[in-house]
Parts: structure tokens; C-alpha cells; sequence
């Protein structure tokens, strides 16, 4: 076997014959006539004549070998519900599926939004949409109607797909109203809602014509076969948004072949999972890591995969570990910030299960502090593996990948560049390649392997000029994340160079949330920091100027407005996007062209030198944010 840093090298030295051999990992239709277009940089196109399909590598392959083989454990402590599909049982439910998207129009390059919670009818609905051809988006179930709205507008679905409700901590969610909400809002709504009744929202409204039943649609399509529909490689297979520095969110635009390759040659070089084993990811599908290690991955690899709903500390913080313990799970993926809610608890429950299955913890979202490495890594007795990557690269870009070489691992490092990944770090002012130890840009040189994203939905010059465009001379696809290489080689990655915050694993943009902060009548100017937390790595806090000063000039009247304004956040991107604090000035720190000095504010919330401040137009307003943080 080569050694893991041959094996890199071989990648970005002959990525044509490398990658041409990681292909024959699944099955295509036709083949391809050419492994590597990269005629029109930065674009490039992978397994270019190829025809495939997704749906039928996760599912259709694996009927004959692995009929009767668990293919999806659903696990919900919010409903008290365990139940389990086969191969053979997910292919007649996913083509039901296909068969109610096509009986409402749906064919090949149509768009279907999902907004979901975690329920299996969620994975039927993304498979039988890549099934005939079709691009699915998936919206995270916590979003607002107003962020509901923007995607619906970017994507124009045919078809929405929802639930009455979702549950989190004992609690039913409505979502229904969200979305209606949402659809009044659009400019251009998708013909038809299917709704999953759950009986978890007894009161919600339908709208005759466009409002459809999913048991009833389901029982009507029974015993349905829809074909495969076999798509060039290069053709779309989804939208994910993510934020970005304005306002409006990205659509990460994924394509099928090249996806479909990397997800089966990382499930066993990175996850080490083999067919049949159980896989487990603590993931949301509304986020990549569910797309990717949840429903992609885990299936394409023939795994039984498991999806839970809930949280990690209900009924008891044991049950991840009973649900390891009783699928006897071989590699599992979480976050750092759900490791660090379970060290809050007992730690009896680490061990009150057999995870004697478990070989590797995988773990990504947001940089994995080394405390947190250590206590999980004795807690639980296994290899702990950080892996660094984005909603951009749909899976890790930097990680030990134990499939190819153990490699001893550092606590705090997602170790080195994985396969095909040409890493460099770059100076940020002068775009020359850092040194050991020294802080730089994690940059990617092009072309991007197979399965990191092809384009920005509908917008290729936003794709471009956002990821392309830091050095004017030097055509490098930038990841806006600082990170050191030490001298042996291993990666840290320290936090966001823009404006883009990290909370658990999600990022938001400080614009989105300032935008939904100012649509409360009574703010006149606004700027949102993302500051270090010990829980979820960083958490977004707001400085506020009022409108009328005087609604918020004693502290009784502040804490009503901080509240109001949250309550403002909550309805217009959804709770997750809900400051941690909101303070009120009279003045923000500007520079004397007018830019905020956010990183000054940042700082300072932090407890740091907020840096030169030659440049600011009053210095009482920057007092005021100190004087802020001590009240």
C-alpha cells in the first residue's frame, strides 16, 4: 500500500489517471469519453460523456447483492419511533416518490424544495428527485418564512415538499404556516405542496388545488416502477444555499458523476466503512454533511445508514451510544459542538453502552478545539479524526484518511490535504505561500476534485468573483478560512477571514442577520460580530443604534427592545440566527470612509487589542461598545 502522502501526490501530480481509477467505485451507464475538461478555468468539468445517475448507485445497484440488507435506520426520541427499510423496501418507496413528483410535472432539470424535519420520507423525497433527473434543494427546517421565501425565488421549484410539523425537545414545530408564509411572500411559487401529515400539528390550513396529501398520493402510486433517468455527468444534482458576505445566499450548484465518485472513494479511504456496516452521522439533511453522510455516501457505499431525530442529551445523554450500541455502528460522524453539550453531562453515559463496534469518531462543522479532542478521545476509547470542509467542497478537503495510511493525528489538527486537494496556504496581503507556523489563507489551487461544487446557482460570475477573486495575479480558489502549517506538516485551521460566522457548524452571514435585525421599526443602523464561544465556536452578538434613543434608555426599557429585536431575527431567518446579545449604542465605530470596523468590534467582545485605530472617524463610539460589554 502507498503511503497516504504518495498517494496525495499522485493525485494532484496525475489526476486524470487517479481520479479515472476512484471512478470505477460506481456504475455508469455509459462511460465516459474524458476523465478532465479544465478548458475554461476556473470551471472544469469531471467524467465529461458519462452518464449516471445517483439514486441508482445508492439504491438500484445494491438490489441484487443487498436486497435484504438495512439500507435506512430512522430513529426518532422525539415521536418514540424506530423503524427501518431495506434496499429492496427504499426502491419501492423512492419510486413512489418519482412517481408522485411526475404525475405534478416534475422531469428532468425541474427543481423540488424540500423543507423537512428529520424523518425518512425526507431521504424518499431527495432520492426520487435525483432519480428522474431532477435538482432537489433542501432547506434546513429551522430557517423563517422570509429565508424560506429567498430560496424559493432562486430555485423556482415545481414542486415543495413539507411536513405539518417537526418536533425538537418534546416539541411539535409547525412548519406548515412557515410555508404558506413563505409562498405569499415568493415572487415565483412552486405549483404544488406535498405535505407529510405527521399528526403533530392538528390545526394547519390547506389551500385547495396546490395543497396535497402525501399518505394519499403514496397509497395511489403503489407498486409504481419509474425508470432511471441517466444524466451527464456534469449535469446538476442539487442546490444547497449557503451564506455568504451580502445579504443574498449562495446556491452551491452540485454536479452528478463527480459527486457521486468522491462520496464512494471518501466512504472508504476517509470513513473506512464497509459495505454492509453501519454508518452514523448526527447531521441534518437541510445541511451538507446530512446530503453527503447521510443519504449519499453512506448508501452509495452499500452501508446501512442511520438517521436520528432528536437531541444528543434525550432521554439520556447515553443515547447516541445504545443507538451504536444496538446497530452495532462501525464509524460515526458528529460535530465538536454536540461533544462538547455531552461533556456537560455525566460521564457514566459514555460508558453505559458496548461501542465496542465503534473504529472511528469523526468529527467537523467548525474547529475541533484540542480539550474537547482529548476528553472525547478517552471518554470514548476510539480514533477521534477531525476532518475540515464545506458546504462549497461537499466533502473534506483537509483529514487523516486512515483508509489509505494511519497516520498519527495531532488533537486540534484535521491533519493534511486530502486526495486531490492541491492546498496551499497564501499571505493575505501579498498572495505568497506562507511558511511554517505562519498565519495564512487556506486556498485550494484548481482545478477542484470531483464533488466540490461546479457553480453558484443561476450566477456563474458570483461563483468567480467570490471564490476566485482574493488575488488579482494568482487564479486560486479561496476557502476564507485562516489556518497555520506546522513544520511536520499538519493543518490548523483558526476561523473565518470574512464576514461569514461559524455557529455549531453553521455559518450565517453577519449581513443576513444585520438585514434581519434592521426590519424591527425601531433600528436605524446595526452591526453583527461573530464572537468565540466555548459551546458552539462562535456566536453571532448585535450593536444597535435605536431610532428613538429614548426607548431604550434604561436598562428595563433596553432588555424589552433586546427582546423584541430577537423576536425580529427569529421570524425573519429563523431561530439559529438569533443573536446571543444585542446591545444598544448611539454611534458605531466607522472608519471616515464610512466602513464599520467590525474586526475592532470583534475584538473587543473577545477581549483583544482591537488593533489600529488611526483610521476612526469618533473614538467615543467604540468606547460605547466597551462600555456596551461591561453593562
Amino acid at each position: 500500500m502507498a503511503t497516504y502522502k504518495e498517494f496525495h501526490a499522485r493525485s494532484v501530480r496525475e489526476p486524470e489517471a487517479f481520479w479515472a481509477e476512484q471512478a470505477t467505485m460506481i456504475d455508469w451507464h455509459r462511460p465516459f469519453d474524458k476523465v478532465l475538461d479544465y478548458s475554461k478555468p476556473p470551471f472544469r468539468s469531471w467524467y465529461v460523456g458519462g452518464l449516471t445517475n445517483l439514486c441508482h448507485n445508492a439504491v438500484d445497484r445494491h438490489l441484487a447483492a443487498r436486497g435484504n440488507q438495512k439500507a435506512l435506520v430512522w430513529v426518532s426520541t422525539e415521536v418514540e419511533q424506530e423503524k427501518s427499510w431495506t434496499f429492496t423496501e427504499l426502491h419501492e418507496e423512492v419510486n413512489r416518490f418519482a412517481a408522485i413528483l411526475q404525475s405534478l410535472g416534475v422531469g428532468k432539470g425541474d427543481r423540488v424544495l424540500i423543507y423537512m424535519p428529520m424523518i425518512p420520507e425526507a431521504v424518499f423525497a431527495m432520492l426520487a428527485t435525483v432519480r428522474i433527473g431532477a435538482v432537489h434543494s433542501v432547506v434546513f427546517g429551522g430557517f423563517a418564512a422570509a429565508s424560506l421565501a429567498a430560496r424559493i425565488d432562486d430555485a423556482t421549484p415545481k414542486v415543495m415538499v413539507t411536513a405539518d410539523a417537526g418536533a425538537r425537545g418534546g416539541r411539535s414545530i409547525p412548519l406548515k404556516p412557515l410555508v404558506d408564509e413563505s409562498i405569499q411572500l415568493a415572487k415565483t411559487p412552486p405549483r404544488h405542496v406535498v405535505i407529510v401529515n405527521r399528526g403533530l400539528d392538528k390545526g394547519f390550513a390547506t389551500v385547495a388545488g396546490r395543497d396535497l396529501d402525501y399518505a394519499a398520493l403514496r397509497e395511489k402510486h403503489s407498486g409504481a416502477k419509474v425508470p432511471v433517468t441517466w444524466l451527464e455527468s456534469n449535469e446538476p444534482s442539487y442546490i444547497l444555499y449557503t451564506s455568504g458576505t451580502t445579504g443574498k445566499p449562495k446556491g452551491v450548484q452540485r454536479d452528478t458523476g463527480g459527486y457521486c465518485v468522491a462520496l464512494a472513494a471518501s466512504m472508504k479511504h476517509i470513513y473506512c466503512s464497509k459495505p454492509g456496516e453501519a454508518y452514523f452521522s448526527t447531521s441534518d439533511i437541510g445541511w451538507v454533511v446530512g446530503h453527503s453522510y447521510i443519504v449519499y455516501g453512506p448508501l452509495i457505499n452499500g452501508s446501512t445508514t442511520i438517521m436520528f431525530e432528536g437531541l444528543p442529551i434525550r432521554p439520556d445523554p447515553g443515547i447516541w451510544w445504545k443507538i451504536v450500541a444496538d446497530y452495532k455502528v462501525t464509524s460515526m460522524f458528529s460535530s465538536p459542538t454536540a461533544i462538547r453539550v455531552l461533556k456537560k453531562q455525566d460521564p457514566a453515559f459514555m460508558k453505559k453502552h458496548d461501542t465496542s463496534s465503534l473504529k472511528y469518531l469523526f468529527l467537523a462543522g467548525e474547529p475541533l478545539d484540542e480539550p474537547t479532542a482529548r476528553w472525547v478521545d478517552e471518554a470514548l476509547g476510539v480514533p477521534i479524526i477531525d476532518n475540515y470542509w464545506q458546504t462549497e467542497t461537499g466533502w473534506p478537503m483537509l483529514s487523516a484518511c486512515p483508509g489509505v495510511e494511519d497516520t498519527p493525528r495531532k488533537f486540534g489538527s484535521p491533519s493534511f490535504p486530502v486526495y486531490g486537494y492541491n492546498v496551499t496556504l497564501k499571505e493575505e496581503a501579498t498572495g505568497r505561500e506562507a511558511k511554517a507556523d505562519e498565519k495564512g489563507v487556506l486556498c485550494v489551487i484548481p482545478p477542484l476534485p470531483p464533488g466540490a461544487m461546479t457553480t453558484v446557482w443561476g450566477d456563474d460570475e458570483r461563483y468567480v468573483k467570490t471564490y476566485y477573486g482574493l488575488f488579482r495575479d494568482q487564479l486560486v480558489y479561496s476557502t476564507f478560512d485562516w489556518a497555520v502549517r506546522d513544520s511536520d506538516g499538519y493543518y490548523f485551521v483558526l476561523g473565518r477571514t470574512d464576514d461569514v460566522i461559524n455557529v455549531a457548524g453553521h455559518r450565517l452571514g453577519t449581513r443576513e442577520i444585520e438585514e434581519a435585525v434592521q426590519a424591527h421599526s425601531n433600528i436605524a443602523e446595526v452591526a453583527v460580530v461573530g464572537v468565540a464561544d466555548s459551546l458552539k465556536g462562535q456566536v453571532p452578538v448585535a450593536f444597535a443604534v435605536a431610532k428613538d434613543s429614548s426607548s431604550v434608555a434604561t436598562k428595563e426599557l433596553a432588555a424589552a427592545q433586546e427582546k423584541a429585536v430577537m423576536a425580529t431575527v427569529d421570524r425573519e431567518l429563523g431561530a439559529i440566527a438569533r443573536p446571543a446579545r444585542v446591545h444598544f449604542v448611539s454611534a458605531l465605530p466607522k472608519t471616515r470612509s464610512g466602513k464599520l470596523l467590525r474586526r475592532s468590534i470583534q475584538a473587543l467582545c473577545e477581549g483583544r487589542d482591537p488593533g489600529d485605530l488611526t483610521t476612526i472617524e469618533d473614538p467615543t463610539a467604540l468606547e460605547q461598545i466597551r462600555a456596551a460589554l461591561k453593562g
